[in-house]
């Protein structure tokens, strides 16, 4: 996940995050220090963030959120932790979804000769489970749902778990 850290008014973001968070955004890579000791860094204002991680999650992205959990002192170091992470599939915010559109996570079971299938619109509690007869049906089944995000067993083969994900467009 690409990591929001909480500095005064800013989320800002350090090392890869932010020369990835920085392209898929289109704002300024800063640095701290200078040389062999630079830190590419880049942010975005508290009171906007929500639009920011909405962007990022509608290109794939999980975002984790690491906020501020005491009052800033003088001297103090405040203390911060991962309030949340949010991703693709587990959307609850109302600036990020459509009002109008079923927001997906989908999840995959390839077996031997059937592919378990469920979809879980976390904001609604709908669940839909079932059972297609091979990965095409899946691949036809999460896609007219439009997932938005794909969870697939540990020890699933992954040339196949990535073949359906590419063919959904949707991260697994």
């Amino acid at each position: 996940a690409i990591l929001f850290f909480r500095l005064g008014d800013f989320y800002e973001m350090f090392f890869e995050d932010a020369t990835t968070a920085s392209e898929a955004l289109q704002i300024t890579l800063t640095s701290r220090s200078k040389g062999d000791d630079k830190v590419p860094m880049c942010g975005v204002p508290y009171h906007a963030a929500r639009g920011y991680v909405a962007r990022l999650l509608e290109k794939g992205f999980k975002v984790a959120i690491c906020d501020q959990v005491e009052e800033p002192g003088k001297s103090a170091i405040v203390k911060r932790e991962v309030t949340r992470v949010v991703t693709p599939g587990m959307v609850f915010d109302d600036q990020v979804l459509e009002p109008r559109e079923a927001s997906f996570l989908g999840a995959v079971a390839p077996g031997d000769g059937t592919v378990g299938i469920a979809l879980l619109d976390a904001t609604t509690g709908q669940l839909l489970c079932g059972e297609v007869a091979d990965d095409a049906r899946a691949v036809d089944e999460l896609r007219r749902a439009g997932v938005r995000e794909l969870l697939v067993p540990r020890g699933a083969a992954p040339a196949r778990v990535e073949a359906i994900g590419r063919e959904v467009g949707a991260p697994a």
